[in-house]
């Protein structure tokens, strides 16, 4: 795909998405049925009680099952040590998080403490800086995917992006989809939403929705800022309802979750899982833990 293909398809899909986005609720319906025709309430209560005000579908199997289910409980500082990463997947297991989010060197420690808990692995790819060239990410997912990671969150080469190197960007997230298409691992795509353009943004998901990827993700956590209610709601616009949204990097509580959601997140990473979950619960919270 050329570079004008590539602007071409941005172009496209923004004006297709337009209209949705100013397009108001039909009246007479209940809040739920006002968002997605073919929801139940019943099975999203959990997603609802946590403040959803929209729901998307996305490739990892229809909606997730309450607060803990869309929590990716993330441990991603460099200092992290192996007790702490068990002390993370004991956490992951008890109150049944999505994933536990480590960094490469702990997936197949972790998919071992985690087996048969119904808690997934997932690893970064890229990580932070998103530098380095595709076929360096390729194998370190296709590392992770042997070590056990069922689900790889790849950093953009954010400098090509801003460059205008569309190609390098395309080439550099498939290298990533690829590897996890055929082993059937989801993939996401973090754009580093604080260090682009509203416009880079739009190019950004669009080029990770062409590339075949499940997910895009706001942040690392790691630039200069995380995620935003602002970011969520423009990534879900340009990647419709079949792609999932993550939101990463700040989400510290509920509150924060909730504001998440409603702008049509359907994943979280947080370091806070567990307070997030006992909020929710009305009970008291721990201290949360410096994961990012």
């Amino acid at each position: 795909m050329t570079r004008d293909e590539l602007q071409q398809l941005i172009d496209t899909i923004v004006s297709e998405l337009m209209p949705t986005m100013t397009a108001r609720a039909p009246q007479g319906r209940c809040s739920c049925h006002s968002v997605l025709d073919d929801c139940c309430p019943d099975r999203l209560r959990g997603v609802l009680d946590a403040g959803a005000t929209r729901v998307g579908i996305y490739a990892g199997g229809g909606a997730p099952s309450g607060v803990a289910g869309m929590i990716d409980h993330t441990l991603l500082k460099p200092d992290a040590t192996s007790t702490e990463i068990e002390a993370l997947c004991r956490e992951a297991a008890q109150f049944k998080f999505a994933t536990v989010c480590i960094n490469p060197t702990w997936v197949a420690l972790a998919a071992k403490l985690l087996s048969g808990s119904g808690v997934g692995v997932c690893t970064v790819v890229g990580f932070p800086l998103g530098a380095t060239t595709p076929d360096v990410k390729g194998y370190e997912t296709r590392r992770a995917i042997f070590d056990g990671a069922r689900e790889i969150d790849m950093v953009i080469n954010v400098g090509a992006l801003k460059s205008g190197d569309l190609r390098t960007v395309e080439c550099d997230i498939e290298a990533v989809t690829k590897p996890c298409r055929e082993a059937g691992v989801l993939s996401k795509v973090i754009i580093e939403a604080a260090l682009l353009t509203d416009d880079e943004k739009v190019t950004a998901c669009t080029l990770s929705k062409a590339a075949g990827a499940d997910y895009v993700k706001t942040s690392t956590g790691f630039a200069s800022g995380g995620a935003t209610a602002a970011d969520v709601a423009l990534m879900r616009r340009v990647v419709g309802a079949e792609m999932g949204v993550k939101a990463a990097g700040g989400v510290r509580d509920l509150e924060g979750m909730k504001a998440m959601i409603a702008a049509g997140a359907t994943r979280v990473g947080a370091s806070a899982g567990v307070k997030i979950v006992q909020q929710s619960r009305g009970e008291k919270t721990s201290a949360a833990p410096a994961g990012y």
